[in-house]
Parts: C-alpha cells; sequence; structure tokens
C-alpha cells in the first residue's frame, strides 16, 4: 500500500490540475454579473458540503464512499463544461466545494499546490460577494463611528 498511495495521489493530483485549468478559465470567461452569482453558489455548495460527514465526498452516492476520491469534482466538471449557463455555473461551484474539501486536509503533499489554486480562485469570488443587506454594508464601513 506504501508504494500505491502515492501512485494514487499522483494521478489525482494530475487530474485535479488539469480539470483546475479547464474551471479556472471557464470562471475568467464568465461576465462580472455570472462571477457574482457564482460567488453565492460557491459559498452555498461549500457550506452544504461542510455539513456532511464527509465534506470531500459531497455529490457522490453513499455506496461509492470507500473510493479514494468522490464523484464531486468529475459531475461538477461535467456540468461546467455545458452549453447552458445555468448548469454551468452550478458545475463550476461544485467543483471549487468539492475539490476546497478534498485539497483541504489532505495528507498528501502533491495536493497543496491544488489546494493554493482553488483558494486563490475562491479569494476571487470572495471579493466579488456582496451583502444584499446594505444597512449592515453601511454599518461595516465604520461610517457609525
Amino acid at each position: 500500500m506504501q508504494l500505491l498511495s502515492p501512485a494514487i495521489a499522483f494521478l489525482r493530483a494530475h487530474q485535479l490540475a488539469r480539470q483546475l485549468r479547464e474551471i479556472e478559465r471557464s470562471m475568467r470567461a464568465l461576465p462580472q454579473r455570472s462571477r457574482a452569482q457564482l460567488s453565492v453558489l460557491t459559498l452555498r455548495e461549500i457550506g452544504q458540503a461542510s455539513r456532511r460527514e464527509f465534506p470531500h465526498l459531497y455529490g457522490t452516492p453513499p455506496e461509492a464512499r470507500y473510493l479514494p476520491w468522490g464523484h464531486g469534482t468529475g459531475a461538477g466538471y461535467e456540468r461546467a463544461r455545458s452549453e447552458n449557463p445555468e448548469v454551468a455555473l452550478r458545475g463550476i461551484a461544485l467543483w471549487l466545494a468539492v475539490a476546497y474539501h478534498e485539497t483541504k486536509h489532505s495528507p498528501q503533499d502533491r495536493l497543496l499546490p491544488q489546494h493554493r489554486q482553488v483558494l486563490h480562485l475562491l479569494q476571487e469570488l470572495k471579493r466579488l460577494h456582496r451583502p444584499t443587506n446594505p444597512v449592515k454594508d453601511w454599518m461595516r464601513t465604520g461610517a457609525t463611528a
């Protein structure tokens, strides 16, 4: 098993890196309004995944729970390539959420670069996320001092 684990981690890191390049390209091609929607969708997906027993298996059927990794990134990747803009947005959000949780506490060092790249994309989306309540936004600015 000691020989198999690094090989599996190498293949998974390669697969995630390839998918990440495509997801990033799709995300950057989105208009500003769609990126704002993506920000909200991604935040929601990350939250839903974090409430699961195994967040990195979000989007995976329960019977596939003992696989080395789940089906969430694969499903998200396929949806992200859809011609339907809404399906593509949801696919990108799903992929980002599952990839974030999968790489977050991974014992495999090979997945650290992918985790950093996912964090970078999430940070970009976070900057777009604006509170919908202008009163709360106004109160956060320090104008009430």
